[in-house]
C-alpha cells in the first residue's frame, strides 16, 4: 500500500523488532552449528558417546597398535559373520593396550585413542572439515615408544606375583616398558564368543587381572618416598647435601621424639655416632635423618615440591592415572598434615602417602635428568591414510637445580655400590655401569608382609633408563623388587641378562 506521496510506509515498530529477533536467532543458530561441528568437533570426535563414535566401532576396521621396533600388538580379524573384532599380540600388553569390545566397551590405549583408531580423529583441523569430504573415516595405527620384548621381561620377572614395573627414558620421558600383573587375554574379552564368560571370570577374580597397577595402583612408598624428602630439602634450600642432625645417632637407639611419639630405626648400627649427611642418610636408608629432614623442610615445602611432580593430580599421561598423595589433607597443619608426628613418618613414606608406580618412576627421572622431568608418553606417532603426525618430547619443568639433582644422584649410588647401600639392594647393579637406586619396604601394619620397592636409573653418570618396581606384600625391596630392576635395566642397557 502506497502513502499519500506514492512513497512505501515506513516500517512499524514491531516489524523491526520481529526482524531483528530472526536475524538474532538465525545467528544463533549459524554459531551454535559453527561451535559444535568445527570448535567442539575434535572432542565429539573422540567421545566413545557419540553416535559417530559408535557406529564407526561396528563398521570401520580399527587401526593397528604397534611397538617401537613395528611389532603388531592390535589388529582385528572377522568372526563367522564376518564382523571384526581384535585380537592381541600377548596377554603381556593387556594393561596398556586394553581391549575394545562390542558388548564391554573400551579400556587402555584402545579407549583414550578409539577416535583415532576408528578414524574419526586426527589432527584438528582434519577433525573440524572431514564431516563434510567424501573419505569420513581415516583409520589410524598407533606407534609406541614401548618395546614388546621389555614388556615381557618385565612380566615374566614379576611372575605370579601382584605388581608393576615401569621403565622409561628420562631424557625424552618416552615409557619403555608398563607392565602389571597379573595380566588377563584381552583377545578373549573382545572377541565377541568368549567375551562374556571372561570378563565375569576376571570380575570376580580376588587378584584384581583388570586393575592397571602400575598407573591406577595406589601404594605406601615407604623409603622410595625419601628421595621426594630429599628433593624438597634440596629444592627448597631448607637443607644442603652437608646437613647433620647432632640428636640423629643417639635418635637411632632409643628413637627420635616427635610430640610424643617415637619415630624408629634401627638398620644400620654400623654408622655408630656418626651423623649422617645426604649420601650417608641415603645409603643407609636412615628413617631418622629423613624424618628430620622433613621437618625441617617443612609440610608445605614437602607437598609443593612433590606436586610440581605430579603429586595431588592425575598425571599428564595417555592412560588414566590414580592420584598420588603425600598426605590426605584433613589436618590444619601446613600441607594439610594433622601435626609434625605425620610429617615426620611421611617423609620416609609412610603415614598417609600412597603413590602410584609411575608416579615414583617420575621421581627417579627428576634426579636422573638433572632436575628437569620430561612429561611420559606411549604413543610417538599416528598414521593414516591422511598422513602420519609426530608427538614428540614435553618438559613437565625444572623440579630443582642440577646441582642439587646431581647431589642426590650421588647418594642413590652410594645407596646401590657403597659398602652398606649394597646390602640393602641386592642384585640392583647392572655389570659394568655406575648404578643409582633407591629400595623401599613399605610396612603395611598388621601381620601381613610389606610392599618391596626400587627405584634407580642407570648409567648414573649418563642416565638412559629409569626403573621403578613394585612388588605387592614381598618384603624387603632389597630381596625382591632390587634384583627385578637389576636385571631389567641390564636387558635394556645391554640386550640380555
Amino acid at each position: 500500500m502506497l502513502g499519500p506521496t506514492g512513497a512505501s510506509p515506513p516500517l512499524g515498530p514491531t516489524t523491526i523488532h520481529v526482524a531483528l529477533l530472526l536475524s538474532v536467532a538465525f545467528a544463533v543458530l549459524a554459531g551454535a552449528a559453527g561451535y559444535w561441528g568445527v570448535v567442539r568437533a575434535p572432542e565429539l570426535a573422540r567421545s566413545p558417546d557419540d553416535a559417530a563414535v559408535i557406529a564407526a566401532s561396528r563398521t570401520v576396521p580399527r587401526g593397528q597398535i604397534l611397538d617401537r621396533d613395528g611389532t603388531v600388538l592390535a589388529s582385528n580379524e572377522a568372526d563367522e559373520n564376518g564382523e571384526l573384532y581384535r585380537v592381541y599380540l600377548s596377554p603381556t600388553i593387556s594393561q596398556v593396550i586394553g581391549y575394545a569390545s562390542r558388548i564391554y566397551g573400551r579400556a587402555g590405549l584402545e579407549r583414550t585413542f578409539d577416535a583415532e583408531l576408528t578414524g574419526l580423529a586426527g589432527d584438528p583441523l582434519t577433525d573440524a572439515f572431514a564431516k563434510f569430504g567424501a573419505q569420513r573415516y581415516d583409520p589410524k595405527d598407533l606407534t609406541l615408544s614401548l618395546s614388546h620384548d621389555l614388556q615381557q621381561a618385565a612380566v615374566s620377572a614379576l611372575g605370579k606375583r601382584r605388581g608393576a614395573v615401569v621403565m622409561l627414558d628420562p631424557r625424552t620421558g618416552e615409557v619403555l616398558a608398563l607392565a602389571s600383573t597379573p595380566t588377563y587375554n584381552a583377545s578373549r574379552l573382545a572377541n565377541p564368543a568368549t567375551a562374556a564368560a571372561t570378563f565375569e571370570a576376571l570380575r570376580d577374580s580376588p587378584a584384581q587381572p583388570l586393575l592397571p597397577r602400575a598407573t591406577l595402583g595406589r601404594y605406601v612408598p615407604g623409603s622410595v618416598f625419601k628421595i621426594v624428602t630429599a628433593i624438597a630439602g634440596l629444592g627448597s634450600g631448607a637443607i644442603t647435601a652437608e646437613t647433620t642432625y647432632t640428636e640423629q645417632p643417639r635418635a637411632e637407639r632409643t628413637g627420635l621424639l616427635v610430640e610424643g611419639f617415637r619415630v624408629r630405626d634401627g638398620h644400620h648400627p654400623e654408622t655408630g655416632s656418626t651423623a649422617l649427611d645426604l649420601i650417608g642418610a641415603t645409603e643407609v636408608s636412615c628413617n631418622i635423618w629423613y624424618s628430620l629432614t622433613g621437618l625441617e623442610t617443612g609440610g608445605a615445602a614437602l607437598v609443593d615440591y612433590a606436586g610440581r611432580m605430579g603429586f595431588g593430580a592425575p598425571l599428564p599421561f595417555d592412560l588414566p592415572t590414580a592420584i598420588s598423595q603425600v598426605t590426605n589433607g584433613s589436618g590444619t597443619d601446613p600441607g594439610g598434615f594433622v601435626d609434625d608426628v605425620e610429617l615426620a613418618n611421611a617423609s620416609f613414606g609412610q603415614a598417609e602417602t600412597f603413590v602410584t608406580p609411575l608416579q615414583m618412576a617420575l621421581v627417579a627421572a627428576t634426579v636422573a635428568n638433572d632436575g628437569e622431568l620430561m612429561r611420559p608418553w606411549l604413543v610417538t606417532a599416528l598414521s593414516g591414510a591422511g598422513g602420519k603426525r609426530t608427538i614428540g618430547p614435553e618438559s613437565m619443568g625444572r623440579m630443582l637445580s642440577a646441582t642439587d639433582a646431581r647431589a642426590i644422584n650421588e647418594a642413590m649410588v652410594q645407596a646401590v655400590e657403597g659398602p652398606l647401600g649394597r646390602r640393602f639392594t641386592s642384585g640392583a647393579k647392572v655389570s659394568g655401569v655406575t648404578t643409582a637406586g633407591k629400595s623401599g619396604t613399605a610396612e603395611l601394619g598388621g601381620s601381613g608382609e610389606p610392599h618391596s620397592w626400587f627405584i634407580g636409573f642407570a648409567p648414573a653418570d649418563d642416565p638412559q633408563v629409569v626403573i621403578a618396581v613394585l612388588v605387592e606384600q614381598a618384603g624387603r625391596g632389597g630381596e625382591v623388587a632390587a634384583p627385578i630392576a637389576g636385571r631389567l635395566m641390564t636387558r635394556w642397557l645391554k640386550g640380555g641378562e
